[in-house]
């Protein structure tokens, strides 16, 4: 799997995709590759510079108020860094950091091999205090996915699951470039990527997260009271 990543990884740059999610990736001078938040594009001798990949981990890990990001795809990736790798190899593992398994999830769906989960589907298999989750309302589910999936402030993955069995949309309130993978995520009307926005990696969501799946609880739990 890691090489398949990353003659995609190679494949997708030689093409001109050069952002994934809110970063930018260029080739540098030596043959290797410089990542940095796509809003410092251009400052680089204003950015905290670094040659570790493991570095990305911690870059990742909060942001630029200093808070925990629980979910590493939401677009609140701290800025003021550049982050140098030598090569493919370590600009798949910066990646990883950076977007946990979002590379293995596009090259199984670029090899039509990809399995989505519908929503109810996933809520249905919870147990134990997320048992409850399955009981939320087709209303409430129009809410909860609306705002916790949104990409302006809550999460840069395109959407590819369904809400059902039946096929229907997770949530009529998200606009249909939620769910094309050819669309910039990050390029939201009014983002300040917007105004150079370049043809991207997309970040694929096959099934509702964890995180999701709590807020879905959460909305049950605040209607029905204990359950």
């Amino acid at each position: 799997m890691p090489e398949a990543i990353e003659r995609g990884l190679k494949a997708a740059l030689n093409n001109g995709a050069c952002c994934i999610g809110e970063i930018a990736i260029s080739k540098t001078s030596s043959g290797g590759f410089a990542l940095c938040h796509r809003d410092d594009e251009g400052g680089h001798q204003n950015l905290e510079a670094s040659r570790s990949v493991d570095d990305a981990s911690v870059i990742a890990r909060f942001d630029d108020a200093g808070n925990y990001r629980p979910l590493k795809t939401a677009p609140n990736l701290r800025r003021g860094w550049r982050l140098e790798v030598v090569d493919v190899g370590e600009l798949r593992r910066a990646l990883d950091y950076f977007y946990p398994g979002r590379f293995a999830i596009l090259t199984a769906w670029q090899q039509n091999r990809l399995a989505t989960t519908p929503l109810r589907e996933t809520l249905d298999r919870q147990s134990g205090m997320y048992r409850v989750a399955a009981k939320i309302s087709d209303d409430q589910i129009d809410d909860v996915v609306a705002n916790f999936c949104r990409s302006d402030g809550g999460c840069l993955r395109t959407i590819l699951w369904n809400r059902d069995q039946c096929g229907g949309v997770p949530s009529p309130k998200l606009p249909p470039q939620k769910f094309d993978p050819a669309q910039d995520q990050a390029t939201w009307p009014g983002s300040a990527t917007q105004a150079t926005a370049t043809r991207a990696i997309p970040l694929l969501c096959q099934e509702a997260c964890n995180l999701l799946v709590a807020e879905c609880r959460k909305a049950v739990k605040g209607e029905c009271g204990d359950l």
